[in-house]
């Protein structure tokens, strides 16, 4: 390394993934690990890139690079088979429903085939730049039909007053969509949706229209979405012969090959720190007190993996202990799920 990174003054602020150039940037965003420097190599540079050296560091481990589960090897090599498969169709396309418990990494695969498509697709049409491959939205908290029209918009760019219907809304980002060549639709947070109400059976209704004029494949992906009744009724019934369920959930520990699976996610995040005196296998070694800690949630391992890696940071101790691990603040599953496996220990 001859040079180390300027402080950056103004950082502009993050476009959310729901608009084009969040979702553009978020595509182009890869966590470059940075070079491991000892103190000594590190004392040679100026006081200014020393702290942004340092800053920069703190910025990987809080971002580290993605772990390819098996959620998104799934979702990823069954989305690519029905786009295939949905490329000459008129109607009826085929798509998937991402679901299961909140932490097990839905939203992840699914942001993560829309980047792997999109990547693919901008490879095969470099000089390209007018095309829109992916399409991101989420569905909004009582949401309506005219409510979710104006996320696709949104997420194209498009602006509209309250005098705009519904109508007007769909047939433009119909049409702005087919002229950009959108391949891809994600629907986030599809769990929003009550068949059972009126209102969401007209958002549904909203989202089926939207299918059958655009020539994409849809992916959706929400909290348990069988339990919310998508495929409940007669609107319902015509969801699941058109979508494959992907289920995603926690991790297992209870034979030999679920327990080398789990060692083998700690590892690979493990792999992915850069710090001055973490030894490899120290996490690999704690693998079944971190899945006590996390409940086999793939989120919650990750926060509690960056979170420990900052503090070690911090601190300056360079390397991730139990104590660390021990500090990191984790969400109330985890917290939940941890509490009854030590009752569960104590009774046996």
């Amino acid at each position: 390394m001859t040079s180390l990174p300027e402080i950056d003054g103004d950082v502009p602020p993050d476009s959310p993934l729901t608009t084009k150039e969040g979702w553009a940037s978020f595509v182009r965003h890869t966590p470059e690990p940075p070079e491991v420097l000892s103190p000594p190599q590190l004392e040679a540079f100026p006081l200014r890139q020393q702290a942004a050296y340092e800053q920069l560091r703190r910025d990987y481990h809080a971002d580290l690079p993605l772990v390819n589960t098996p959620i998104i090897q799934k979702v990823i090599s069954t989305g690519r088979l029905l786009i295939q498969l949905n490329r000459r169709q008129i109607s009826a396309r085929r798509g998937i429903v991402i679901s299961g418990a909140s932490g097990t990494g839905k939203t992840t695969a699914l942001t993560q085939f829309g980047r792997a498509h999109e990547l693919a697709v901008r490879k095969r049409h470099p000089d390209d730049k007018t095309r829109i491959p992916v399409l991101y939205v989420t569905v909004p908290p009582a949401a309506t039909s005219r409510m979710l029209a104006v996320e696709f918009a949104r997420f194209l760019g498009l602006e509209f007053t309250s005098r705009y219907n519904l109508t007007d809304v769909t047939n433009a980002v119909c049409s702005v969509a087919a002229h950009t060549h959108v391949g891809l639709v994600l629907v986030d947070e599809i769990h929003n949706i009550s068949l059972a109400t009126r209102t969401g059976a007209e958002v549904s209704d909203q989202l089926k229209y939207f299918a059958e004029r655009l020539p994409a494949t849809f992916v959706y992906a929400g909290v348990e979405v069988e339990a919310q009744g998508l495929f409940a009724g007669p609107r319902g019934r015509q969801i699941a012969g058109r979508f494959t369920v992907v289920p995603a959930a926690a991790f297992a520990y209870g034979t030999t090959d679920q327990r080398d699976a789990w060692r083998a996610l700690v590892a690979s995040l493990e792999s992915t720190l850069r710090l001055r005196h973490h030894k490899a296998g120290t996490l690999t070694a704690m693998a079944e007190d971190l899945y006590r800690r996390t409940g086999g949630m793939i989120g919650s391992l990750s926060q509690l993996v960056r979170g420990a890696a900052l503090l070690a940071i911090e601190d300056g101790t360079e390397h991730i202990t139990r104590e660390h691990l021990e500090l990191v603040p984790l969400d109330y599953a985890a917290q939940a799920s941890n509490t009854a496996a030590r009752r569960s220990a104590k009774a046996v």
